[in-house]
């Protein structure tokens, strides 16, 4: 430290002055972990509603489409940005499951589609 007219002078609020700008960084590196675990949530549900779904078709069963019965396993702010794709052969059905995952970046507005696939024996 150096003395100046016989004071100490010293370096108090340079630290403040250094955090001020490390902040921003911080925020946007925050901002992209929260979105890595709403993507990973997004493929989980997608996952949920193509069994949800693969299983409502196996049993034939008029009670509930299984598009319907996908969307009700899921979360309901995603299952409204959702599709599903049936696949019938043999002895089994299959349903795939796109649902757009949301973005909580600012700027960043389209982050793909997880999809996910489930096969049911039919009964």
């Amino acid at each position: 430290m150096s003395v100046v007219r016989g004071r100490r002078r010293t370096d108090r609020g340079q630290v403040a002055i250094e955090y001020m700008g490390f902040i921003p960084l911080l925020l946007i590196v925050g901002l992209f972990a929260i979105q890595l675990g709403v993507a990973a949530y997004t493929v989980s549900q997608a996952g949920t509603g193509a069994r949800a779904a693969a299983r409502m078709a196996s049993f034939d069963r008029p009670d509930l489409p299984p598009p319907a019965a996908g969307r009700a396993a899921m979360s309901d702010w995603l299952a409204d940005d959702s599709a599903f794709t049936p696949s019938f052969g043999g002895d089994d059905v299959t349903y795939t499951a796109r649902v757009r995952i949301p973005s909580v970046v600012p700027g960043i507005d389209d982050w793909g589609w997880a999809e996910r696939s489930s096969t049911m024996p039919r009964d």
